[in-house]
């Protein structure tokens, strides 16, 4: 009988994510194809050092094999996948599974798959993931290092557009403020549809519940956060959504606007997610941070024709 990762939590993690790889694709960009792959075979048996995935791939793979499965993704070629492998056997990676397709998109493999969770150095295999209904995010590789040990998985996320769907995020956006508050105290009752990385999240909770149920405190435990610029009252609506799902986040916190950093500061996540640049890119001076694009189809995807009428 094959085997199958049927069941687990699977995470895809693109080698440029995972590990500090600026450099050869500089050279790549710079000098092309053939400089690059020279110097990858000539440095195959340097180790690569961990890049702004490493550390939310390394506290996924400590919740055990039983739950998630973690496979390295790549465009390159299957010559290139040593230096790869060799750097994830030397940081004592749990990762033995490998798609190297040579130039051709990953996305229609972790569509097969039925990927939970998709990082990527590059925007436009983000996008096309999630166009594809695949959670994904772009990980800010150009940040601060991060620490990598720890006895907990914390995962952050925004709400508008990232947990949830993008319908008030395009109200605020068009209309402003005031009428985003109006919306949702309206719709204070009415769930929102589920966003981009609302599969993700419910992957999460399905360990956590089995971790309570079975009572194993010897397991790496899960720690979510909802970090959202809503305020009172429009938090409410966040909450009821999550009661019917049927899921919980351990920590929220609704800033108003505040900057997140504050909070992500002392949350200390593996990863943040966010919709919003500003939010990403400040975030990830202070822990690992993923954008998540939003669909081609989302008005949100659309350039502003218009100044921002207020802010939230």
């Amino acid at each position: 009988m094959a085997y199958t990762i049927d069941g687990k939590l699977k995470v895809a993690v693109s080698s440029r994510a995972l590990f500090q790889l600026e450099k050869e694709d500089d050279i790549f960009t710079t000098k092309g194809k053939e400089a690059y792959e020279k110097y990858q075979i000539k440095h195959e048996k340097d180790i690569l050092q961990p890049g702004a995935a490493f550390p939310v791939v390394k506290a996924l793979l400590e919740l055990g094999e039983d739950d998630v499965e973690v496979i390295v993704v790549s465009r390159n070629t299957a010559d290139m996948s040593l230096r790869v492998f060799n750097s994830i056997q030397a940081h004592n990676l749990n990762i033995c599974r490998g798609f190297f397709t040579g130039g051709e998109s990953i996305i229609n493999y972790l569509k097969s798959l039925d990927i939970d969770l998709f990082l990527t150095a590059n925007d436009d295999s983000a996008k096309a993931a999630i166009d594809n209904g695949i959670p994904a995010a772009t990980m800010i590789t150009s940040a601060a290092k991060y620490m990598t040990e720890t006895t907990e998985l914390r995962v952050a996320f925004d709400g508008d557009a990232v947990l949830f769907g993008d319908e008030s995020e395009a109200i605020f956006k068009a209309e402003g403020l005031e009428a985003f508050g109006k919306n949702e105290s309206e719709k204070a009752n009415i769930p929102m549809k589920e966003g981009p990385m609302a599969k993700f999240l419910r992957a999460l909770a399905k360990i956590q519940t089995r971790q309570e149920k079975e009572g194993k405190n010897n397991e790496t435990k899960i720690v979510t956060a909802l970090v959202t610029a809503r305020s009172a009252p429009a938090h409410a609506r966040t909450i009821k959504t999550l009661r019917a799902w049927g899921i919980k986040v351990n920590q929220a916190f609704f800033l108003g606007g505040l900057d997140k950093t504050y909070v992500l500061k002392e949350f200390k996540p593996q990863i943040f997610f966010d919709d919003q640049h500003v939010h990403t890119d400040r975030a990830s001076l202070v822990v690992p941070a993923g954008t998540v694009p939003y669909k081609s189809d989302s008005v949100l995807a659309k350039p502003k024709e218009e100044e921002k009428k207020g802010e939230k």
